[in-house]
């Protein structure tokens, strides 16, 4: 903004004052279009980043639940996805982009766009679909890196399988009300080194249930780790996995309340009901 000093000996005039005003009004005016813009584009960047609706699937009611960065620009890294694919199954996906601008925006997108195109057309083995992403974002040289949690939900085998590249462990809970933290083993981010293994965990899902994704903005805090927050939900979705998913998705975002973050965070639920396709 704008600075004019008068010595004592050279009084501002009133057209003198005048011209200061409208100039300082002029900045302030930039300066509110400026931020309406960044406003905007940040709305725009993020409605692309995620999916407008979750799909229907027979014998699993699904939930997710989203809330931007703190400060700064609205556009985080965190991003979720679900979709049916090539056989049929149900395919689901969490993330986090490194950095929070307008170019990790962008690299959602193509995160998103090669994990349906991969699961569209050539596999939908959670691990399979991870490393040709993987290796399509190293051949690509976009120099950013993403977390990411795969999974495929069938519903005639009764069965959930998912892969991790380096993001958070999802946590589950069952009827008898027990819930735990999945530490199912994983591999490395997608988008940092070409040849990488994602091993795939296969839980059979012979009765009601709930796995929950999340990042890591739900459960870790600048003094918060991310242990108790995992702990937090697990209690949580233990006590709460018959709620309706809507719900549990909600109450689950708000234990990032407890961990001080600034960071974006999202929660995606899948409820399974314990019948077969």
């Amino acid at each position: 903004m704008s600075r004019l000093r008068f010595t004592r000996s050279q009084a501002p005039s009133g057209e003198e004052l005048l011209n200061t005003l409208v100039k300082l009004t002029g900045d302030v005016l930039d300066g509110i279009k400026l931020q309406q813009a960044r406003v905007e584009l940040a709305t725009a960047l993020q409605r692309l980043m995620l999916p407008s609706e979750l799909p229907q699937v027979p014998g699993l009611r699904t939930s997710a639940r989203y809330v931007p960065a703190r400060k700064g620009l609205d556009i985080g890294g965190d991003w979720y996805d679900a979709f049916t694919m090539g056989d049929g199954t149900f395919g689901v996906a969490i993330g986090d982009v490194q950095g929070h601008d307008a170019e990790a925006a962008a690299f959602v997108g193509q995160v998103r766009t090669a994990l349906r195109a991969v699961a569209g057309g050539t596999t939908t083995d959670p691990g399979a679909v991870l490393a040709r992403v993987n290796d399509l974002l190293v051949a690509m040289a976009c120099g950013l890196f993403v977390t990411c949690s795969f999974l495929r939900f069938d519903a005639s085998a009764g069965e959930l399988a998912d892969a991790r590249a380096g993001h958070v462990p999802a946590v589950w809970a069952d009827a008898d009300g027990r819930s735990d933290i999945v530490l199912d083993a994983g591999g490395l981010p997608l988008g940092m080194f070409p040849g990488e293994e994602y091993p795939v965990t296969r839980h059979p899902l012979r009765a009601q249930g709930a796995f929950v994704l999340l990042t890591d903005g739900v459960v870790e805090g600048p003094e918060f780790p991310i242990e108790r927050g995992l702990e937090a939900v697990a209690k949580l979705v233990g006590a709460g996995f018959d709620a309706d998913p809507d719900l549990l998705a909600t109450e689950v975002l708000k234990v990032a309340d407890l961990t001080g973050h600034d960071d974006d965070a999202a929660v995606v639920v899948l409820r399974y009901d314990g019948r077969r396709g």
